[in-house]
């Protein structure tokens, strides 16, 4: 079977990464460079990605769109694939609620072939293997696992029904970041009264506790801007169930006091918990 052409929506940390590993197996992997900042256009060149100047030219070349973005462009993102009346297999992995991927479903179903996807691990470099859950038409998650096959880039087929990746990665998400910000609250207390260094060690004597791990805080500080939406759509999905919401609602709110911190890879322990500290 030929190479496909593959085109990225837009190419983040991980969306540039992802598309790097489609490379081995595609025709080539275009983005859209119009409007992106100096950042996008050196990372995308980094990876190897090769730019086209209008959205419209990515699309008509393209037999498979990822769309991989903050979860807020998600559905403008789709409306704007959905008015050039792509026709080609609609990858949407972004971090949104089952409901949100159902929408964009319906949204491109006179044209597209949908698949759900879901990311789950960090993007793939320097040794990392995240797993892109997929559910979906089967000839289409047939198309994508093709894509990705013998990359860094794993993938698993949940299903045909639109919805379940997004709920495997939410509900992992909403674990794994939820503990991280639970992790800096109570650091950042025991850091006012002195005894943070005595609650490391007692986190430090149980086995595989995110307590142990306050090193991590500034990473998830400089991180915050792209996790609170997750959460946000975490509790969209948890609502939507009837399960209450609240828990991850307050972490994305905690998570806004280090919207300031985006993608600091200087910031150290000391200055996440004072920015934490200030309402």
């Amino acid at each position: 079977m030929d190479q496909p052409t593959v085109g990225i929506l837009h190419p983040g940390s991980m969306g540039a990464a992802v598309a790097a590993c489609a490379a081995n197996n595609a025709a080539a992997v275009l983005w859209c460079e119009t409007g992106r900042s100096t950042a996008s256009v050196e990372r995308a060149a980094r990876f190897g990605l090769t730019p086209v100047a209008e959205l419209a030219e990515l699309l008509d070349r393209s037999d498979i769109i990822i769309s991989l973005c903050p979860p807020a462009a998600a559905e403008d993102l789709a409306h704007a694939v959905a008015e050039h009346h792509f026709a080609g297999v609609y990858v949407e992995a972004n971090a949104i609620n089952p409901g949100r991927m159902q929408r964009i479903a319906a949204l491109l179903e006179n044209g597209a072939t949908v698949v759900d996807g879901g990311v789950v691990g960090s993007p793939p470099v320097g040794g990392k293997t995240p797993t892109l859950y997929l559910s979906g038409p089967a000839s289409a998650t047939e198309k994508i696992e093709t894509l990705f096959a013998s990359t860094a880039v794993r993938t698993a087929v949940l299903g045909t029904e639109a919805g379940k990746a997004s709920a495997l990665k939410l509900a992992y998400a909403s674990f794994q970041k939820t503990s991280r910000v639970l992790v800096a609250l109570a650091v950042g207390m025991a850091r006012e009264h002195g005894v943070d260094q005595e609650l490391i060690e007692v986190a430090s004597q149980r086995t595989d506790s995110y307590l142990s791990e306050p090193q991590y805080i500034a990473k998830t500080a400089a991180r915050a801007w792209r996790w609170g939406p997750e959460l946000e759509e975490a509790a969209d999905a948890l609502a939507a169930t009837g399960l209450p919401p609240e828990m991850l609602r307050a972490a994305a709110s905690t998570l806004a006091r280090w919207n300031d911190a985006k993608d600091d890879g200087e910031l150290t322990l000391t200055d996440a918990l004072d920015q934490l500290a200030q309402p």
